[in-house]
């Protein structure tokens, strides 16, 4: 299975202030989004994250990797510093990608874009961010803890959610 997530903020005391995220301490915080992804992430698992992975030495990072499970690529983010970036534990990384999944081609960055490769043949953008503070676009999605809740998610949820949105809008 192939999951994304984004702005984990790992180590971060800004998210609980600026995002208000709802945990009174930053280990707090770590520890439910850890315990999200390896309830949700098995080993043999890919996951995508799309930037702003944690704020740590690189020790550190690594070590955070090592207790996630499955294999992990970096689409890096704004707050992604050189010790996230060079930090062991991931498959890749890289500031864009794209992948074909399910019969979907998706445009992979942490920015959310106003356009993007092959938007006009139905591609999807999948991104970061905004912290699902952003109006939805067509076929774009912001796979960020915030709005996609704490654990990585995997595309079928990720466009669900906007189905979801729009039944939940409907008049009853």
């Amino acid at each position: 299975m192939i999951y994304f997530t984004s702005d984990s903020h790992f180590g971060d005391p800004r998210v609980l202030r600026i995002d208000r995220r709802p945990f009174a301490t930053v280990p707090e915080h770590d520890a439910v989004l850890v315990q999200a992804w390896a309830q949700t992430v098995t080993p043999e698992d890919e996951v995508w994250h799309l930037g702003d992975f944690s704020r740590g030495d690189e020790a550190t990072v690594a070590a955070l990797l090592a207790a996630l499970p499955g294999r992990k690529h970096l689409i890096i983010g704004n707050n992604d510093g050189p010790a996230t970036i060079a930090a062991e534990g991931w498959a890749s990384v890289q500031h864009y990608a794209e992948l074909q999944l399910d019969g979907h081609m998706l445009v992979l960055c942490h920015y959310p874009f106003r356009t993007w490769n092959a938007q006009s043949r139905k591609s999807i953008n999948l991104h970061g961010h905004s912290h699902g503070r952003l109006s939805p676009v067509t076929r774009q999605y912001d796979v960020g803890v915030d709005p996609q809740g704490w654990a990585p998610v995997p595309l079928e949820t990720v466009l669900a959610s906007r189905k979801a949105r729009r039944a939940s809008a409907l008049p009853a």
